[in-house]
């Protein structure tokens, strides 16, 4: 294991909605025996209402306070020496207060899902508010790539394995 993660141990899965970023960070925890977190799960534990309640009632810039607070929290356990899969929400880490607490807490790697892949996904659940005009959830895929970018790896996704997405994290050089 690098460094870094020996310092900070995060690991932090970044991606657009529908990418597996929940359950290929569930697998990647037991492998390694880390704690798993959702930050989505947090978030809603926190504000006491779901997600998608939470962007209809007070809107995506409170949603976001919540989030930031959410990895706030994840962070602090973390530079406590407490080991953690962390899954980020899909708009997390396009905002720059978030890419900057990331930065020296851990390694964040980017689950580069096709658009079919994460389309097929997200078609089979309701409760995402951003996904629910096609042709917005089409501009914002294309629209996060760039932050996306930013993450410190890349596991590219081409097919609809989570077992597959697994192994790909394990060959890292973080794991080395």
């Amino acid at each position: 294991m690098i460094l870094k993660l020996k310092r900070t141990p995060g690991i932090y899965l970044i991606g657009f909605m529908g990418s597996g970023k929940s359950t290929v960070g569930r697998m990647l925890a037991d492998q390694i025996g880390w704690r798993f977190t959702d930050i989505d799960d947090d978030v809603e534990a926190a504000a006491q209402t779901s997600i998608t309640e939470l962007f209809t009632q007070r809107g995506e810039e409170e949603f976001r306070r919540f989030e930031i607070e959410a990895i706030r929290q994840c962070v602090r356990r973390i530079q406590s020496g407490h080991p953690m899969v962390i899954a980020l929400g899909g708009g997390a880490f396009t905002q720059q207060a978030t890419i900057d607490l990331l930065e020296n807490n851990g390694v964040t790697i980017w689950l580069d899902a096709d658009f079919p892949i994460v389309k097929k996904r997200v078609s089979l659940a309701s409760h995402r508010p951003l996904a629910r005009n096609a042709e917005r959830f089409a501009e914002l895929f294309q629209q996060r790539r760039e932050n996306y970018a930013k993450a410190e790896y890349r596991v590219i996704i081409t097919e609809d394995d989570s077992r597959s997405a697994l192994q790909e994290i394990l060959r890292l050089p973080i794991f080395e």
